[in-house]
């Protein structure tokens, strides 16, 4: 059976998908049948907000010359 992947959207878009999703497993209303399908979406959209989650890393790594400088926090 082929899935259907999910309409790319931004990460917050995707994210909040992702959360409906498991909210509608842990309710328990679904069939098993329901269950396994919506798991796989939340599958994809897992590995999709992985990838871009992965990809803004690498962005922050470049932009700060492939070293990140620590913060000093405590800076009053």
């Amino acid at each position: 059976m082929a899935t259907k992947k999910p309409e790319t959207g931004s990460f917050e878009t995707q994210l909040e998908a992702l959360e409906m999703i498991v909210q509608g497993l842990e309710t328990g209303d679904l069939t098993l049948e329901e269950s396994l399908s919506q798991f796989e979406k939340g599958v994809v959209l897992t590995k999709e907000c992985q990838s871009i989650l992965n990809t803004a890393e690498q962005k922050v790594s470049m932009l700060t010359n492939g070293s990140l400088a620590e913060a000093n926090l405590n800076d009053e």
